[in-house]
């Protein structure tokens, strides 16, 4: 079973901060493997460790970015692809998704796995734009993976309980952090990841140029902060204040 897991280098969510100039995050200083890919690392390592197989990372940000593939090496990934391109500086959605699809269609996955959302991003609309380019199905936000053969079932977690969605493979799908707790990478295996392959692309290997960005980002503003509520005391018309502000909510 060949099964491939998008990773993602962001800025750590302890000191992260926005630049003025462009709205986007800064990524001079502390960088990490996003905590949701590391729960999809662990979630392809588990289902290696019960059908065996392969499991690849991918991912697409600059040179550094080797550092997060790396970490998901050490936890016991076998190899991984870093498409890096100066090009892709400020890449949106789908000029991600478009360049992760060209990475992953070779590698021919059984499954592909993907967090629910980037840290960073958080818009969550790179994997069903990858699936799309893919040509396959994709089940979201699994708590629980089962595959039986080609067949996948997924437990697809929602706000009052979960769903059962089956497909077959190849599949992607997007898990969240109840999926699996993610490993501590052992002594050996950091070692061991020194020597794993981490091979590089760019645009011209993959095949594909950057057209023009779908999306921009027009402006960052705090979120509007909670407003206070407030006390009826009941004087003989607390009943009638309750059902007036009821009223002017819409709730009766």
């Amino acid at each position: 079973m060949k099964i491939v897991v998008t990773v993602k280098q962001v800025p750590d969510p302890n000191s992260a901060h926005v630049l003025e100039a462009d709205n986007t995050l800064a990524r001079d200083k502390e960088v990490v493997l996003d905590p949701g890919d590391e729960c999809g690392v662990e979630e392809g390592l588990q289902l290696k460790e019960a059908h065996g197989g392969e499991v690849v990372l991918v991912s697409m940000g600059p040179e550094r970015a080797k550092d997060a593939i790396r970490k998901g090496l050490s936890m016991g990934a076998d190899r991984g692809i870093l498409i890096t391109d100066e090009k892709l500086a400020g890449a949106d959605a789908f000029t991600t998704a478009q360049a992760l699809a060209a990475a992953i269609k070779p590698e021919s996955p059984d499954l592909v796995i993907c967090g629910t959302e980037s840290y960073d991003g958080s818009t969550g609309m790179v994997p069903p734009i990858l699936a799309e380019l893919l040509g396959i199905p994709q089940l979201t936000f699994a708590k629980k993976v089962e595959v039986n053969g080609s067949a996948l079932k997924v437990n697809r977690q929602t706000s009052d309980g979960y769903m059962v969605v089956e497909a077959t493979t190849p599949a992607l799908i997007t898990v969240t952090a109840a999926i699996a707790e993610p490993r501590y990478a052992s002594l050996k295996g950091i070692m061991a990841a020194r020597s794993k392959e981490v091979k590089q692309l760019t645009l011209a290997d993959l095949g594909i140029d950057r057209g023009e960005s779908a999306e921009t980002i027009q402006a960052i503003v705090d979120a509007e902060a909670r407003k206070a509520g407030s006390i009826i005391e009941d004087d003989g018309t607390a009943v009638d204040q309750i059902v007036k502000v009821l009223t002017e909510a819409k709730v009766v």
